[in-house]
C-alpha cells in the first residue's frame, strides 16, 4: 500500500503543456516550488533555488538524454506504437507495444506479440519477456539502426494527461548529454527540466557544486505502476570524488531527480563511499533499505500510486511525505513531468519560525 494511498490528485492537477507555453517560461515564474523540511512545508517560484541552497551543497544530474522513443507499426493490419526502452548489452532492446487511442496518445495493449512492421519497413521480432511473470515489456531485435530509425520517425512518448505532441526539446534538460551509440532515456529525466544556464550560473557562483552521473530510464508502467526494473547507469570516477569530498566537507548531497538517487545509492558501499561505478542496477530504494548518500531531493510530484513514493519516504519520512503532497493538493500545484518541483531538504530544526518562504 502507499503511503499516500488515500490522496486524491484532481484531473486539473496535471501540466497538460510545458512550462514556457502556460507563462514566462522555465526560468521565470512558472515552476513553483514546494520546500519540504521535516513537516514544515514552504512555497517558492523555482528561481528561488539558488537562496534555498548554501555554498557546499552538491546537486547529482542526471546527464541521459530524452530519445524519440515512440515509433508507429503494424502487425499485420493492427496499428500500433512500439515504445522504445532500453538497449541491453547483447544489442536487443527492451521495447512496450501499445495502442492509439485516436486522441494521438495510446493505451495498454491486450493482444498478443507478433511480428511488428516499422514506420520505414524495418522488422521488430518479439523474442521474450523482459520480466517471466510479465508480458508488458519483451526483449525484441529489430532490422535496423534503432537510434537511426528514432532519428528519423520517432516522437516523444507522450501521455494522455498532455494536451497535444511536443517537439523533443522540450523533452530535454540542460544537462543531457550526447551518450556513446546514441542511446539515452525513453522518458524524460524531468526533475532536471526547470533549471536553465543562468540559473546553473547562479548556483554555481553561489558555491554550490554539481557531480554528473548517467541513468538511462526506461518506459514507465504508465496503468500498473511497477516498481523500477534494471536500467544502465555510471558514477564517473570525478563524480565519486566530489560527492566524497562534499560529504566530508559538510555539504549536503540532493539529488536532481529519482535517477539520480538510483545511480548514486548503486554506486555506494555500506560505509557510504561513492566509488565509480557502471553497468545495470537493480537497487530499488525503500523505507526498509534507507539512504546512504543522499539527504535531499529535487523532484517532481509522483502519484499516489507510484513506486518512486517509497524513495521519496526513505528520503523524508511518512509524516513529512504525507504533509506535503496534502498542501501541494492545496496550494494547486502541477503534477507530472512538465507541472510544478518538491525541493526535500533534511530537518535541521526548520518550523514555522525560521524557514523562508510562504509556510503552511
Amino acid at each position: 500500500m502507499s503511503v499516500l494511498d488515500a490522496l486524491r490528485v484532481p484531473g486539473e492537477l496535471s501540466a497538460r503543456e510545458p512550462a514556457e507555453q502556460r507563462g514566462p517560461g522555465r526560468d521565470r515564474d512558472s515552476v513553483r516550488l514546494l520546500v519540504s523540511r521535516g513537516t514544515a512545508v514552504s512555497h517558492h517560484d523555482f528561481r528561488a533555488l539558488p537562496g534555498l541552497l548554501r555554498a557546499g551543497d552538491l546537486l547529482l544530474v542526471n546527464t541521459s538524454p530524452t530519445l524519440a522513443a515512440a515509433v508507429d507499426g503494424r502487425i499485420g493490419t493492427e496499428r500500433v506504437v512500439v515504445h522504445f526502452s532500453t538497449r541491453g548489452d547483447d544489442g536487443r532492446w527492451a521495447v512496450e507495444l501499445r495502442e492509439p487511442d485516436e486522441r494521438g496518445t495510446t493505451r495498454a495493449r491486450t493482444g498478443g506479440p507478433g511480428v511488428v512492421t516499422l514506420e520505414g519497413g524495418a522488422a521488430l521480432v518479439l523474442e521474450e519477456p523482459l520480466d517471466p511473470t510479465g508480458t508488458r515489456l519483451w526483449w525484441a531485435r529489430v532490422a535496423a539502426d534503432v537510434p537511426g530509425l528514432l532519428d528519423r520517425y520517432g516522437r516523444p512518448i507522450r501521455y494522455s494527461y498532455t494536451r497535444r505532441d511536443q517537439p523533443l526539446a522540450a523533452y530535454q534538460t540542460v544537462f543531457a548529454l550526447p551518450q556513446p551509440g546514441g542511446i539515452g532515456s525513453a522518458e524524460m529525466p524531468s526533475a532536471g527540466r526547470p533549471f536553465t544556464a543562468r540559473l546553473v550560473a547562479e548556483l554555481v557562483s553561489r558555491g554550490v557544486q554539481f557531480a554528473p552521473v548517467t541513468l538511462h530510464t526506461g518506459v514507465a508502467s504508465a496503468e500498473a505502476h511497477e516498481p523500477p526494473y534494471p536500467e544502465r547507469f555510471e558514477v564517473p570516477a570525478a563524480s565519486a570524488r566530489l560527492i566524497n569530498a562534499a560529504k566530508a566537507g559538510g555539504g549536503r548531497i540532493i539529488a536532481v531527480g529519482t535517477t539520480g538517487v538510483r545511480a548514486v545509492e548503486s554506486a555506494a558501499g555500506g560505509d557510504g563511499v561513492v566509488r565509480p561505478a557502471a553497468g545495470w542496477t537493480d537497487l530499488v530504494v525503500t523505507p526498509e533499505r534507507g539512504v546512504r548518500v543522499v539527504d535531499g531531493l529535487i523532484t517532481g510530484l509522483h502519484e499516489p500510486e507510484a513506486s518512486h513514493l517509497l524513495m521519496l519516504e526513505a528520503i523524508a519520512g511518512k509524516p513529512a511525505l504525507e504533509r506535503s503532497y496534502a498542501q501541494a493538493v492545496q496550494g494547486l500545484y502541477l503534477w507530472h513531468e512538465f507541472g510544478d518541483s518538491h525541493l526535500i531538504l533534511p530537518n535541521e530544526g526548520c518550523d514555522s519560525l525560521n524557514c523562508s518562504g510562504n509556510v503552511w
